[in-house]
């Protein structure tokens, strides 16, 4: 079996490089998270913390 040319393997991990980097935005960027309803920021109630010395 012949050996590959040097030219032959970098234009492979250009090829495989862009296609992994594509592969993995689209992935990232089709997801849209939920964003917060302003009603459930209301139902949080915070507890002040006033210390009493």
């Amino acid at each position: 079996m012949p050996q590959m040319a040097p030219i032959g393997w970098l234009s492979l991990f250009i090829i495989f490089s862009i296609t992994f980097v594509l592969f993995n935005m689209m992935n990232y960027y089709s997801v849209l998270p939920s964003s917060p309803k302003s009603h459930s920021l209301s139902s949080i109630k915070l507890n002040s913390m006033n210390w009493k010395w």
